[in-house]
């Protein structure tokens, strides 16, 4: 499993970075009406979903909780869909749909950390991101009436945190990879 999840650092990091860009946007424009909190959070959801099936496509061979990143990711592209094809969904509805979206990326970030835990030093950085993602979602099921702007706030120093986690993971994994001998080709020679 950290074979594969080393060797797709980028994807962490990439992940990490749109996560961080949307915080800072939800920061710096927080009068955004919620039509377009919703368009944002469907094109995060859909491409970090995507980020999420991709890895677990690629380690499928190596690791056989392969699933709970295609779980993950597939609750993320719905999640994201569902905002871009109904935003004039209540409020209270996207708030759960956020919630519960945090909430089950944080329990498959939270189990990966603790299988990673054997093979790689500060697998706390996956574990802290899904902490944080579990603690957002629950919050969220709790207050739902939060106000809008109030809203936007805690969601956008979600993200930066969130995005900075998986950063702090990416480039760790980036350094097992490079610090790991890269297999020669397996092509016979004729």
């Amino acid at each position: 499993m950290l074979t594969s999840l080393s060797k797709n650092w980028w994807l962490f990091l990439i992940r990490g970075i749109l996560a961080i860009a949307f915080g800072l946007l939800t920061l710096l424009a927080p009068a955004l009406t919620l039509v377009l909190l919703v368009a944002f959070f469907g094109a995060y959801a859909i491409v970090d979903g995507a980020a999420a099936i991709f890895t677990s496509f690629s380690s499928r061979a190596s690791d056989p909780r392969w699933w709970m990143h295609l779980l993950e990711g597939s609750v993320g592209v719905v999640a994201g869909l569902i905002a871009l094809f109904w935003p004039e969904i209540a409020a209270v509805t996207l708030l759960l749909v956020i919630a519960a979206w945090s909430v089950l990326t944080g329990i498959t970030e939270i189990m990966s950390a603790i299988r990673l835990r054997k093979e790689i030093d500060n697998e706390w950085w996956l574990g802290l991101s899904g902490l944080l993602s579990v603690v957002f979602g629950i919050y969220v099921f709790l207050f739902p009436g939060a106000g809008a702007l109030a809203l936007a706030w805690l969601i956008g120093f979600y993200a930066i945190f969130f995005g900075a986690t998986f950063i702090g993971l990416a480039l760790r994994l980036r350094q097992h990879h490079q610090s790991t001998p890269q297999q020669p080709s397996s092509r016979a020679t004729a």
